[in-house]
């Protein structure tokens, strides 16, 4: 019959409180700044995820809004729609993306009784938006 391990005893600490979102310290300077629960990291990635994917998309609803300038009035017509459309697919993209990426993280952490710090999420949300972009090029042979 295995055996648990003594790290895993007392996992998570018995005074474990869940920081607020943008925590983002180091836990050697701040013990209280770690995730240990998957319900926290599955939410610092999701958020994280959610907040890049809308700013990289209304970036690029900027740029498809300015290749308009100087088109005649009547193609200006539905361009509303735009900004309203990158948010709702960045949306659908950072929730599927960011409840995969953080329920796969916390499973990870949580197996090796290890204490995940809160920038592992941010660092992922980073790492999906690079994805996303670079999966966003033609290539031969491409993702």
């Amino acid at each position: 019959m295995a055996t648990i391990p003594r790290d895993c005893l007392n996992y998570p600490p018995d005074d474990y409180r869940s920081p607020p979102f943008p925590s983002l310290c180091w836990p050697p300077q701040n013990p209280y700044c770690s995730l240990y629960t998957v319900w926290d990291s599955w939410k610092f990635t999701l958020l994280w995820t959610l907040i890049l994917f809308a700013l990289f998309h209304m970036g690029s609803t900027g740029i498809a809004l300015s290749m308009q300038i100087g088109k005649p009035r009547s193609a200006w017509k539905y361009l509303w729609i735009v900004p309203i459309v990158y948010a709702v697919v960045a949306g659908a993209e950072a929730l599927f993306t960011g409840t995969i990426v953080g329920l796969v993280l916390g499973a990870v952490y949580i197996s090796g009784c290890y204490e995940m710090p809160t920038w592992i999420p941010f660092i992922w949300g980073w790492i999906n938006v690079i994805v996303l972009i670079v999966s966003s090029f033609t290539m031969q042979g491409g993702l």
